[in-house]
């Protein structure tokens, strides 16, 4: 996943969230960062320097795939989440393209995986990232890394495709409807 001749390095909007400051969830009920989801990732994510981002989550019993260890889908999931978590210091909406994942070493239940995403390059509606997670801290060992494609949309990909009731819910959450003001800069 090389970036094309033409790319060019990527810009923190003016207006992202500062270094250090927690990104929160874009949806309670979504799988990787929703409060909602009694399964769910629960990753945390913050803006780092550049347009980069840190985040963290915690491996329970329920993301295991192998007796004690996680699911290499859930780990895939963890890495997406905190990829997708950089477009907010892009101030712009995408949706993932392509993931290319490499497993490295198992992760065991209960561990905290500490995951680092940079975006590396921006070719037109195309944004090129990459990430990895290690096992107890930025230092600790490595355990999944990804290279990504992430493709800007307009709010209206969500509102064709996804279910109208949900939809709705979503845009009525004060969180959303902030989050939703935050990208009236880029119509």
């Amino acid at each position: 996943m090389t970036p094309p001749a033409d790319a060019v390095p990527p810009v923190r909007h003016p207006e992202a969230p500062a270094p250090g400051e927690l990104l929160g969830t874009h949806y309670e009920n979504c799988f990787g960062c929703g409060a909602a989801q009694p399964h769910g990732l629960h990753l945390a994510a913050r803006a780092g320097e550049g347009v980069s981002i840190t985040a963290e989550f915690t491996v329970r019993p329920a993301h295991q795939g192998a007796p004690g260890l996680a699911h290499g889908g859930v780990l895939a999931t963890a890495l997406d989440e905190a990829l997708g978590s950089l477009t907010w210091l892009l101030r712009t909406i995408a949706v993932t393209g392509r993931l290319e994942t490499d497993f490295v070493r198992p992760v065991p239940v209960d561990t905290v995986l500490f995951l680092q995403a940079v975006v590396t390059a921006v070719a037109g509606r195309k944004i090129y990232a990459r990430a990895e997670g290690r096992i107890g801290g930025p230092d600790g060992p490595l355990a999944v890394r990804a290279n990504a494609l992430f493709i800007e949309v307009k709010v209206d990909h969500f509102i064709d495709n996804g279910r109208a009731e949900e939809i709705q819910a979503a845009m009525a959450d004060p969180d959303q409807i902030r989050r939703a003001r935050a990208f009236e800069v880029n119509p």
